[in-house]
């Protein structure tokens, strides 16, 4: 084989092998920070991961929410229109939106009990909402 030939080569291997590693890299990290989402009626029909970072959507059932007195942990039950309810652990600061009939978004892992234990909790509104301050200042 000719030398130029051959030096070309041994270049365009180096630049494939690059890219497979790299595309490797970057898919590997994407695996690892994806965040699926499931309705109350996936994750209490079992269809969810067990252990893996998830987000589950729904509205806070009415007469669900159970605080701590001592702590910030909360307990409430996420459900859907058809009925399907599941069991939400929280231990922090609500959002002000936070309210039993709202919409929420959590995200977190569910445990080998069927509870979901939440790191997040996101209060959905709709496209009417305005910020308490600007009510106060009836600014519009």
């Amino acid at each position: 084989m000719h030398p130029v030939r051959r030096k070309r080569l041994i270049v365009i291997v180096f630049i494939l092998a690059g890219a497979a590693v790299t595309a490797t890299l970057v898919l590997s990290a994407l695996e690892e920070n994806i965040n699926l989402f499931y309705p109350p009626e996936q994750v209490a029909g079992g269809e969810a991961p067990v252990g893996k970072r998830i987000r589950v959507g729904g509205m806070v059932l009415e007469g669900s929410v159970q605080r701590a007195s001592d702590s910030l942990e909360v307990g409430f039950v996420l459900t859907d229109r058809r009925g399907s309810d599941v069991g939400v652990r929280y231990s922090g600061i609500l959002p002000d939106l936070f309210r039993e009939g709202q919409g929420i978004l959590v995200t977190g892992e569910l445990d080998q009990a069927g509870v979901f234990q939440a790191d997040e909790v996101l209060a959905k509104h709709d496209e009417n909402y305005m910020p308490p301050e600007l009510i106060q200042a009836d600014i519009r």
